[in-house]
């Protein structure tokens, strides 16, 4: 399945900004079962200076600076992906959790493709008693590791309503845990949460979700949002596998990595600062559409003017 995704961030101030230094991550990740076709970033105004490296995750960051004045601020990323079919996981012929976990303290792999960098709490993914022992109801012991976190899950969906009037960006995982809802950053911090608490290896993943409107109805442009889910380390024989607690899902075609990070604060798609006395208002606009489903003259063409492009990269 290749994606044709647009993802325009827009700022507007109340005041005019005389300085922002802003990290953008809008360029899609390459996995084992997702491909980067191409990708660009724009943004306006033009920066003075842009610095493109690879951020402590493997995640490609842009870090731009614009230092002239400004009201407004535009940054779009345009992106064609291929994210393949992935593999039917045997959730009842897993890894016991048990040895997962001893597996994964064990490890001699030290880089961001092995367990041990998503073992420790963060901030925002604190070891809570309580989030723990709601976790732990799933793992019985010896229950195969897949079985067990899509339990975990599925729980969280049954038990959790989705409310994006109850958190912000800011709220801790404990909280969003005892209010029993939120978004899907809240439950993906609340799963990771209860896995660090178990001993078990997850990640945080920022990305996209394809959706698809009504039979009948047209696909509204600009409706998609960015999405988070959880990454699993379900040992050296199956590695990682994504769950979508928001969903109820594991992860497949419909899913598409933008990044990977202990929590939402490594992978935030933009963040930074700016100078400016005012307030501001803030628009993002996302479009996931399948090349399949769009007509040839309808396909998106990736801009010629470029601050940032990467090409078949993560």
């Amino acid at each position: 399945m290749i994606y044709t995704i647009n993802h325009r961030t827009t700022y507007v101030y109340e005041k005019p900004v005389g300085f922002a230094r802003c990290v953008l991550r809008l360029t899609p990740a390459t996995t084992a079962t997702q491909t980067l076709l191409d990708s660009l970033v724009t943004v306006t105004p033009e920066p003075s200076t842009t610095l493109t490296r690879d951020g402590p995750f493997g995640e490609r960051t842009q870090t731009i600076v614009i230092d002239k004045a400004h009201s407004e601020l535009v940054i779009t990323g345009h992106s064609r992906v291929d994210v393949g079919a992935g593999t039917d996981h045997d959730r009842d012929n897993s890894a016991p959790w048990e040895a997962v976990r001893a597996q994964a303290f064990g490890t001699r792999v030290l880089g961001t493709e092995g367990p041990a960098a998503y073992l420790y709490p963060t901030r925002r993914t604190p070891v809570v008693t309580a989030i723990t022992d709601y976790a732990r109801i799933s793992f019985s012991p010896g229950r195969p590791i897949i079985a067990a976190a899509a339990d975990l899950m599925e729980r969280m969906y049954a038990d959790f309503k989705y409310d994006p009037e109850t958190t912000t960006v800011s709220t801790p995982a404990a909280l969003a845990f005892e209010a029993r809802s939120g978004v899907c950053q809240d439950f993906a911090h609340i799963m990771i949460s209860g896995l660090h608490g178990l001993g078990l290896s997850a990640a945080y993943v920022s990305g996209y979700l394809r959706t698809n409107p009504p039979p009948g109805r047209p696909r509204l442009a600009g409706a998609d949002a960015t999405h988070a889910w959880v990454s699993v380390w379900c040992g050296e024989t199956d590695g990682w596998i994504g769950f979508d607690p928001t969903n109820a899902v594991l992860t497949r075609q419909d899913h598409i990595v933008l990044a990977v990070g202990r929590d939402y604060s490594d992978v935030a798609p933009i963040d930074g600062i700016v100078l400016s006395p005012g307030s501001q208002t803030l628009k993002v606009e996302v479009d996931v559409v399948p090349e399949s489903e769009m007509a040839a003259g309808e396909r998106y063409a990736i801009p010629v003017r470029a601050s940032v492009r990467q090409t078949g990269q993560s």
